[in-house]
């Protein structure tokens, strides 16, 4: 099977998505919601609403099929019009006693919402990529498979069958993989960076050759051929589109496999260094310390520290979570 980098990516980041509440309501209405602390996802299923984000001038209009991601750590309010005082979140859903609530009589509008958990290491890779909002109305080419995901959404909320928290997940990270579908196919201009990179076709035969064997010396005609262009082209159009020569993106990415590596595993530097194409340790270690700032060694020993010293415990907005998990998850 032919390489994917964005689901090597994906995985790489253990990106995972959770479909985790919701809220109906009628009339007039306006709820604030606290900063999350994670990548947040949420759909408009029935109506409409205003989304007013901390930091963002003008609200945002989302009408029924609308998604919004927010990668931001900004506090934003979800409301039935602009003008409509907000209440506090945490005490509405504190109140409901659940992960979901009613407002009002809750005949004119129902939202879901959920958050994608990151890597607290390789994250920073995907969240760093993406801008701080991202909304895919349901006007838009792109939504038209959203639709059947936030159906088959709410179906598995209401019915309570087996499986469902399992099936909920599963639906929820391929809604989050359209999101991220939707923003590479807008017309607007992406800021360079390997995930513009990722949704330019013509440069994907480079990326999968790069991602299917990082170990290899690939030479630049290699790359330039698999993408039929010519040297010079390719070189300018891969800089332009991904913020850096292509052979900088190759090795990038060695040492983002080799920090994984090093965190995770018990494997020896040497094999390290061996399994990402490097002829000696002493050649890996000079380009991990160049490129990372430390040696191979002193970065797995502060990860393993950073390990061990991390919270234990359940997200605030997990399962079983507590009343501000109750809100991000709305």
């Amino acid at each position: 099977m032919a390489s994917d980098p964005f689901s090597e990516i994906l995985r790489f980041t253990k990106a995972e998505s959770l479909m985790t509440g919701g809220f109906t309501a009628g009339g007039t209405w306006a709820l604030r919601f606290p900063a999350p602390d994670k990548i947040k996802f949420f759909a408009v299923v029935k109506g409409a609403c205003w989304v007013c984000i901390d930091g963002v001038a003008e609200p945002v209009a989302f009408g029924a099929g609308d998604v919004g991601l927010l990668t931001a750590k900004r506090s934003f309010v979800l409301a039935s019009e602009p003008g409509a005082t907000p209440v506090d979140a945490m005490a509405v859903f504190s109140g409901s006693g659940s992960s979901t609530a009613t407002l009002g009589d809750g005949s004119d509008f129902e939202h879901i919402g959920g958050h994608v958990q990151l890597d607290p290491a390789s994250g920073r890779f995907l969240a760093d990529a993406l801008p701080p909002w991202i909304h895919v109305p349901a006007a838009s080419p792109q939504a038209a498979s959203f639709r059947w995901l936030l159906q088959e959404l709410v179906q598995e909320r209401a019915a309570g069958l087996p499986g469902t928290q399992l099936a909920s997940a599963q639906l929820a990270q391929l809604l989050f993989i359209q999101i991220l579908r939707a923003h590479l196919q807008a017309s607007g201009p992406l800021q360079a960076g390997w995930l513009r990179a990722l949704g330019d076709p013509r440069l994907a035969p480079a990326l999968r050759l790069m991602h299917g064997d990082p170990a290899r010396s690939w030479r630049l005609e290699e790359l330039a051929q698999a993408c039929a262009m010519s040297r010079t082209t390719f070189a300018l159009r891969f800089r332009t589109t991904a913020g850096v020569a292509p052979l900088t993106y190759l090795a990038e990415w060695r040492m983002r496999l080799a920090e994984r590596s090093l965190r995770e595993e018990n494997t020896a530097v040497a094999r390290v260094a061996q399994s990402l194409g490097y002829s000696s340790e002493s050649a890996f270690s000079n380009a991990f310390r160049r490129m990372v700032g430390h040696s191979p060694r002193a970065y797995r020993l502060a990860a393993r520290a950073a390990i061990s010293h991390a919270p234990t415990g359940k997200d605030s907005d997990g399962q079983g979570a507590d009343v501000v998990g109750r809100v991000q998850a709305a």
